[in-house]
């Protein structure tokens, strides 16, 4: 007779109908659990299994819930929040010249950056979005909200070399933005990206700078490039060569480089993305809703690009479901192509997952739900009325509006969610808050307290 074998016991084990864990490529499990310790997945297996290996603490049996892991949203402006509909239906540089930045300059400062990053990372967490790359001012402020809220996050200090709502010269913001990293270089939660707004907006002499520290930190650098056909022609009026070759050329085309939008894409640009490995961030409803054009996906994956996802701000989309944004960048990956087998279901998660981790350099510790890997994680109602029935899983996950079944999320095993309820931010107050900086935005159209 064999001795039995104790349980071990663990933080947390999480029971539910379905698991996809993203690696290997193209699973889905049945009546599998997920344990938890200290923050990371420690086992994989069946529930049977399970039974008998683990004793939590916290056990969640979500029987009609398919469990996987967090999106990752790679480009957004989280505090722009609080611009959700402000400027609608103007094209991209009439928005920015004449309503965005006029009003940043009169209105942005640190609470207001603590009030839109509270309430973008409430949307987030309540439509399935555990990591973000965040770009705005104040980043310090961001810093501080993302710890207190317990989400993941890239932050990235921004650069402008023309005036801006920081009110800083580029050298203070690269001073500050340093200083930032090394406040938070050993987070477990968080990263810092220097973020150039784009070539237009900052000069060569500073992106040079800021090469100078991304190669020597192994720095990520986070910036809009290729966004609309009229970038092109100023930049090749101002400089005699494309953005892309521009950066290149100032040594900051980078394995760890996140180029956001790339909606004007020639054989040239793909060669200087395969040679360097660069990121591309596909950020398709704000780019449909600016007329800006459309990126590429399917070619540059064809090509061995790494293609990630962002929503952008609210300001230009006017939401933060990265679920509706992955059904939109298919749709249109189909489409563009001509083909409707370019973005088939399981790609397309992986995309919002695995991918958009890669982009980030966090691939290692997210993205998938593997042993050793962090615990962030989400859980998704699978028996609503709009996905029965139910004959293709990951194809439903993409197709039928899942940010709105989203019902758990942990980061690094903690619950930022719990059966749809907020854990760590307080909703309603969100809603005041936010309220609140509508009359202060156009005080005449809404008087305080309407």
């Amino acid at each position: 007779m064999h001795p039995t074998k104790t349980p071990a016991e663990i933080d947390t084990l999480i029971n539910c109908r379905w698991l996809l864990p993203i690696m290997p490529e193209s699973q889905i499990y049945e009546n599998f659990s997920l344990a938890v310790h200290q923050q990371r997945i420690v086992d994989v297996c069946s529930q049977s299994e399970a039974k008998g290996r683990y004793t939590p603490t916290t056990e969640y049996h979500l029987n009609d819930h398919l469990i996987m892991p967090g999106l990752v949203n790679c480009h957004l402006h989280a505090a722009m929040s609080l611009l959700r509909g402000y400027a609608d239906d103007i094209p991209l540089k009439s928005w920015l010249e004449k309503h965005i930045w006029p009003l940043e300059k009169r209105l942005v400062n640190s609470d207001f950056v603590r009030d839109g990053t509270r309430l973008a990372i409430a949307e987030m967490i309540k439509s399935g979005t555990t990591c973000f790359a965040d770009m705005y001012f104040h980043p310090e402020t961001s810093a501080e909200v993302v710890r207190d809220c317990g989400i993941r996050s890239q932050i990235g200090f921004p650069v402008f070399d023309l005036a801006s709502a920081a009110g800083q010269t580029a050298e203070s913001q690269i001073h500050r933005g340093l200083q930032l990293h090394d406040t938070f270089k050993d987070h477990a939660l968080i990263k810092i990206a220097c973020a150039p707004h784009a070539t237009y907006s900052v000069s060569n002499k500073t992106l040079t700078t800021l090469a100078t520290y991304a190669n020597e930190l192994d720095l990520p650098v986070h910036i809009h490039a290729h966004e609309t056909a009229r970038e092109i022609l100023q930049s090749t009026h101002q400089h005699g060569q494309r953005p892309l070759q521009l950066l290149h050329d100032i040594g900051l085309l980078l394995p760890q480089t996140q180029l956001v939008h790339m909606t004007q894409v020639d054989d040239g640009d793909i060669r200087l993305l395969q040679d360097h490995k660069s990121q591309v961030i596909h950020c398709p409803q704000s780019n449909l809703k600016l007329a800006s054009g459309f990126c590429p996906l399917a070619k540059l994956l064809d090509m061995g690009v790494n293609m990630a996802l962002g929503t952008d701000g609210a300001a230009s989309n006017n939401d933060l479901d990265l679920f509706s944004e992955l059904q939109t960048a298919a749709l249109l990956a189909k489409g563009i192509s001509g083909n409707a087998a370019a973005m088939p279901a399981h790609k397309a998660l992986r995309m919002a997952t695995l991918d958009g981790a890669k982009a980030l350099g966090w691939q290692a510790e997210i993205g998938s739900l593997e042993i050793g890997k962090y615990a962030d994680a989400i859980a998704i109602k699978m028996n609503t009325i709009q996905q029965q029935p139910l004959y293709n899983i990951a194809s439903q996950l993409l197709y039928t509006n899942s940010g709105s079944r989203v019902t758990h999320s942990w980061v690094a095993g903690k619950a930022l969610l719990k059966d749809s309820k907020l854990q760590s931010l307080n909703e309603s107050s969100l809603i005041h808050s936010a309220q609140q900086w509508r009359s202060k935005i156009v005080p005449d159209q809404f008087p305080a307290g309407q």
